[in-house]
């Protein structure tokens, strides 16, 4: 149904996801807190990790859909 590459696929997807997330939450921080535990603005240091760490699995999941 999905062919023969499931994991690539996944891989891209969710990498593709943590990396989009993680640049919208740097790039538009919600209008105000919901509660006392909410930050005002996403950490940058664990976001820009998240947008590589996002990067890499789907770059990864694109070459390897492209290779086979």
């Amino acid at each position: 149904m999905f062919g023969d590459n499931i994991l690539a696929q996944l891989i891209l997807a969710l990498g593709g996801a943590m990396a989009v997330g993680s640049i919208l939450a740097l790039v538009r921080p919600p209008a105000q807190r919901r509660g006392d535990a909410d930050l005002t603005r996403a950490p940058i240091a664990r976001s820009v990790a998240m947008i590589a760490v996002g990067l890499i699995a789907a770059l990864w999941a694109v070459v390897t859909l492209a290779t086979t």
